[in-house]
């Protein structure tokens, strides 16, 4: 039959005694190994005798009960071996003062033992006793500290649950002020939208009338040159090329008859799709896919700038990086740019006032001439697949304040009246 104390020493899930014995919250001891199979069999971590959740997944160890239990285990494991005497299999009654051993009646009458003083075991166990109980004390001690200890800690936890609700009610009021400041501020933010857009559509209003004023400028332009046509015998002078408005860069200025370009302040423009925002560009307002086309650009004394033509699928938000074949000019020097091959210089003997391009679709070529001297400077090659998928625009770069001007071309005009 067990004893009081070996009952107190075993662990409730395995009934035996603790191994690596460990403590709950709630004061209960368990096995490590007992709890946590039982605790992989259950859906909470709760304790196998009160039912209380745990909040720790590995609970301390209890070091008092284990040192406890240990002792226990070697003393019963000592009284077991002791219990009989090994050479005559006799039960140990008496405990030799000589030889500080249990031995039995047997052993008492032999040799080994003449003339020694003998007890009886129980007698002799009586000191042993009292000096493991007065070992106990201190861990029961201990044992009752850690207790009090415990209690402090559950406390304190209780306290951290009472904070941490305080906490979570003072978050969810920040978030109520913070969503409150978002609401305000989209408010705020959506006002000041409808009024830029209000603003935008009055500056897009003054501009559309002023490109109204330009069409109505240039119409009247077309109207003059048309009645220049109907006269007799008659020079009339036209622009084989109008450039692009709605393509040239925000800091670029173009003349009312659409002629001339130089770089100066920058515009407020809308930010369409074909409108240049990298090089100082513009593009001519007529794309060819075929036949031949020619047009002089006075460049005068421009220190920087490039004249060519530009595919129509090229980009033109950034730099440019395909689809243009050019002459650029930068400070006194000259060379031709092409996609499909590296720059070339050119040397030239005077710097050029005037620059005629010729664009022949049939022949695949692009031309760049001295229309003052009537010689070439240089010729692009084009592939015939190229040409015949896609149309290319003249194409001029203004990076200068000087402003580059497509010449007019004279034609005279006769007219033969009929015979009366």
């Amino acid at each position: 039959m067990a004893s009081a104390l070996e009952e107190d020493l075993c662990c409730s899930i395995c009934q035996d005694i603790f191994r690596r014995p460990v403590f709950l919250s709630c004061t209960h001891s368990f096995c490590k190994d007992c709890l946590q199979r039982w605790w992989t069999e259950k859906p909470t971590r709760e304790c196998p005798v009160c039912k209380k959740v745990s909040l720790k997944l590995n609970p301390p160890l209890n070091r008092v009960l284990k040192n406890l239990c240990e002792s226990f285990l070697l003393e019963r494991d000592r009284r077991a071996s002791e219990a009989r005497c090994s050479p005559h299999s006799k039960k140990l009654k008496l405990f030799c003062l000589d030889h500080q051993q249990p031995v039995c009646y047997v052993c008492r009458d032999s040799e080994e033992h003449t003339n020694h003083r003998f007890k009886p075991i129980d007698e002799a166990a009586r000191q042993p006793k009292k000096d493991l109980q007065e070992t106990l004390k201190p861990l029961k001690e201990k044992l009752r500290v850690f207790e009090r200890v415990k209690v402090k800690f559950d406390q304190t936890a209780e306290h951290l649950k009472v904070q941490a609700r305080r906490t979570e009610t003072q978050i969810k009021d920040q978030f109520k002020k913070l969503r409150r400041f978002l609401d305000e501020e989209e408010e705020a933010r959506m006002a000041a939208l409808r009024k830029e857009e209000e603003q935008k559509s009055q500056s897009m209003k003054e501009k559309m009338e002023a490109l109204s004023r330009e069409i109505a400028a240039l119409s009247d332009t077309v109207r003059a040159t048309e009645e220049q046509l109907r006269a007799e015998d008659d020079m009339v002078s036209y622009s084989p090329l109008i450039l692009d408005p709605n393509t040239a860069h925000p800091c670029l200025t173009l003349s009312e008859d659409l002629t001339s370009v130089r770089r100066g302040e920058k515009h407020k423009l809308p930010e369409n799709p074909e409108r240049f925002d990298g090089p100082f560009s513009v593009l001519g307002s007529e794309g060819f896919d075929s036949g031949t086309h020619s047009w002089d650009v006075e460049v005068g004394d421009s220190t920087y700038w490039e004249l060519g033509v530009l595919a129509e699928s090229a980009q033109r938000k950034g730099n440019i990086r395909s689809g243009l074949w050019t002459i650029w000019f930068f400070i006194g020097k000259y060379r031709a740019v092409s996609p499909s091959a590296p720059d070339t210089f050119l040397q030239l003997q005077k710097q050029l006032q005037r620059i005629r391009v010729t664009l022949d679709w049939n022949r695949c070529y692009l031309a760049f001439s001295d229309p003052d001297t009537n010689t070439n400077i240089h010729t692009f090659t084009f592939t015939p697949i190229f040409m015949l998928t896609e149309k290319v625009f003249p194409y001029i770069r203004a990076e200068y304040k000087l402003p580059l001007r497509i010449l007019p071309v004279n034609v005279s005009v006769t007219v033969v009246k009929p015979l009366s």
